[in-house]
């Protein structure tokens, strides 16, 4: 079988156009970071089954870069099942709370760098693993955004994601409630898809979707949990 070409970005911004969109999403997520920070998890048990799930598809082998960490929590539980985890996220202040959890529980093969998903973030072919949590639904372009994702991994490495599918919601969230939100400057922008459009956005990138599931313990789960792997 053919191994599906690489679909081009959707739009190739200049670098300027890029910076402006990184400072544009990181004033808003230093704005909130405290209060993210001290938010409790919705669905605990949920979460719980994601960290199990990954766990099981992480060596002490595996270079691992994250995407969108926010504050680390996610990074914290996963590092010590791995060779090396860099943590990134576009928010300085999200990424300083990162770094005061791992100062009082250091962890040598874990980083944070402030760095967004929209732009690259690692050398081409350097990670086993790239993991996507809570993220691929606040980029700018998510074709983009999986193409970087894309040429960061090894051949055979897997991107392994879990993403809010907007657009599965109850259709006022979109387009009422979000756009309010965003005009009170309580919310980001945010791509509304569903499921099936992730699934062919990673299709489209080359990736070979392994495992799509729900995790959520409570009503209807509408973040869908994904492992794709990039052909060997």
């Amino acid at each position: 079988m053919p191994t599906p070409s690489l679909a081009p970005p959707a739009v190739v911004s200049s670098p300027a156009v890029l910076a402006a969109a990184a400072a544009r999403k990181a004033r808003f997520w230093d704005r909130i970071a405290r209060q993210y920070a001290a938010d409790p998890i919705a669905d605990p048990a949920g979460y719980e089954a994601t960290l199990e799930r990954v766990q099981g598809l992480l060596s002490t082998e595996h270079e691992v870069l994250e995407i969108g960490c926010g504050t680390g929590s996610t990074a914290l539980r996963l590092a010590p099942f791995v060779r090396r985890l860099r943590a990134t996220d576009v928010s300085a202040e999200m990424i300083a709370i990162a770094r005061d959890k791992l100062s009082a529980a250091p962890l040598p093969q874990l980083s944070f760098e402030v760095a967004d998903a929209d732009v690259p973030v690692a050398a081409p072919g350097t990670h086993d693993v790239v993991l996507a949590f809570n993220v691929l639904h606040l980029v700018d372009d998510l074709d983009h955004a999986l193409a970087l994702a894309v040429q960061a991994l090894r051949p055979g490495g897997l991107l392994i994601a879990k993403t809010p599918c907007v657009g599965e919601m109850n259709p006022l969230i979109s387009r009422l409630a979000l756009p309010l939100m965003r005009a009170l400057g309580k919310a980001p922008p945010v791509l509304c898809f569903k499921a099936p459009a992730l699934q062919a956005a990673m299709t489209r990138q080359g990736l070979e979707v392994l495992s799509v599931e729900r995790h959520g313990t409570r009503g209807k789960d509408f973040r869908v949990f994904t492992v794709a792997r990039k052909p060997a």
